[in-house]
């Protein structure tokens, strides 16, 4: 529009005055509209900076450094020594600057190369194929006391097999929730995977034997890696953010009776999201599609009654995951389980339960 308004001003006021009367610099206005091709620009050449040291500097410098008097020595530490002999060559930064020019700034003691750690991937396709084990802290009654919770969970089922509420973390005390378990659940060799993280406990020497003794696959988290144990993260999670979770619990036998509560309403009466909004009771010990097919009657008889109320089609009742929707151990992301008042250290793991 600017160049319209100035093309047809120019015939009548003339070009500076035009630019002048459209707030455009005449030197724009000829730069835009320029004919002739613009003059070839000069090739530019690197100036030399003049505070650079000359090669013959640089090559005393490189010579100094690599000498052995100062060849396992810190530039800084060759800086300095050349100055209490009255020597002054370069700053510490410049002899870095040639030494990286040279590719010698490196490290060089030897470094522990760690293999990558790999992502656990376990996938349950029926009860009693992977478990997740850990331990969490609960208050007790007095400021620096804690309980120690063990607890298991079957990763396929959300059934906990095994529970354990200790006064103290012990390597001997998760054996033997494990092993209680594992009877109690009769499960045969080569049967069972049982995940957990790295805490001293899982990645205690008796449990490694235990397991190995009894035909059990063993298999930890990354280090660092809190999302690599998710299930039980959660459990921990659905724990102390119910209800009647208190702040503190006033003894042993207090947080006792409200563990064998709690896990006694979680595998029986808990409708976990998970798996359909069924019980996990009900799909450990097979009851679910049962289950599945009364609540199938219940909603075909109310589409039966109001189809009007149903706009896209018959209501249907959630499906089990199966087959590759099932949860992999490694594949899901959640927060650590946490304390909904003031901080609860996180941990996990004992049969029995209620």
């Amino acid at each position: 529009m600017i160049d319209q308004a100035i093309a047809e001003l120019v015939p009548l006021i003339g070009v500076t005055a035009a630019c002048q009367a459209v707030g455009r610099p005449r030197g724009s206005h000829y730069r835009h509209h320029r004919q002739s091709p613009p003059p070839p620009m000069g090739e530019r050449m690197p100036a030399r900076q003049p505070r650079a040291l000359s090669e013959v500097e640089r090559k005393e410098v490189l010579r100094i450094l690599h000498d052995p008097d100062h060849v396992d020595e810190a530039p800084a530490t060759v800086y300095a020594k050349l100055l209490d002999e009255g020597i002054y060559l370069a700053s510490t930064s410049t002899m870095y600057r040639i030494l990286r020019a040279e590719g010698e700034v490196t490290e060089r003691r030897r470094q522990a190369a760690h293999p990558r750690a790999t992502k656990p991937e376990l996938l349950a396709t029926r009860p009693n194929q992977v478990w997740s084990w850990d331990i969490t802290k609960l208050l007790g009654p007095a400021k620096w006391t804690w309980f120690y919770l063990y607890t298991i969970i079957d990763i396929y089922s959300r059934y906990v097999p095994g529970w354990l509420l200790a006064r103290a973390e012990r390597a001997h005390l998760a054996e033997r929730l494990l092993a209680d378990t594992i009877a109690k659940q009769h499960i045969s060799r080569e049967q069972l995977t049982i995940h957990a993280d790295r805490g001293a406990a899982m990645a205690s020497k008796p449990v490694a034997f235990l397991l190995a003794d009894l035909g059990v696959t063993k298999s930890h988290s990354r280090p660092r890696c809190s999302n690599d144990n998710p299930y039980s993260e959660a459990q921990f999670k659905t724990l102390k953010y119910r209800p009647e979770f208190p702040d503190r619990f006033g003894s042993y036998e207090d947080a006792l009776g409200f563990c064998r509560r709690f896990f006694c309403w979680y595998n029986g009466e808990h409708r976990h999201s998970g798996i359909g909004f069924h019980t996990p009771a009900d799909v450990h010990y097979g009851r679910a599609e049962q289950v599945r097919a009364e609540r199938a009657v219940v909603l075909d008889a109310a589409y039966a009654a109001h189809p009007e109320r149903f706009v896209r089609k018959p209501p249907t009742p959630p499906q089990l995951p199966t087959g590759s929707q099932r949860a992999q151990v490694g594949n899901r992301r959640t927060r650590p389980a946490t304390h909904r008042h003031p901080p609860v250290q996180q941990a996990t793991g004992r049969p029995g339960g209620p």
